[in-house]
């Protein structure tokens, strides 16, 4: 401990990555919970291409499923990237701002229901 109190920099990045884990930790449990899993019989609700992005990244939703839909894109630190309510059948998102590293998706239904979750990752 006193190396913590002597140097209060290194306690705090220590407390941020933490928070950051914490984070993480409770997106996977809360994505697992109320994602379709395809290998469990379900079927994808969107198909996301190109992963690795550069410059964007496309969703493809199901022609039976695109009703009230939305998409959220979040950074791993939790900060929402991108949000679109009522999504039509395809959606571009510009990833050019997004910094390099791993972004969480979430189609989320009218009533707020996250059915389906994924990641992906943009490259530079």
């Amino acid at each position: 401990m006193t190396y913590f109190s002597n140097n209060k920099s290194n306690f705090v990045s220590l407390k941020r990555i933490l928070s950051i884990l914490s984070f993480v930790l409770l997106v996977s449990i809360q994505s697992r919970a109320q994602s379709i899993d395809p290998g469990a019989g379900g079927t994808r609700i969107a198909k996301m291409y190109p992963n690795p992005a550069t410059t964007f990244v496309t969703f493809d939703l199901q022609k039976d499923n695109d009703k009230g839909l939305s998409i959220q894109v979040y950074s791993m630190v939790g900060k929402k990237m991108f949000e679109s309510p009522n999504v039509k059948q395809k959606v571009t998102v510009n990833v050019e701002d997004f910094n390099r590293g791993l972004y969480i998706y979430h189609v989320v239904d009218k009533n707020g229901r996250i059915v389906e979750s994924g990641k992906f990752n943009v490259s530079r």
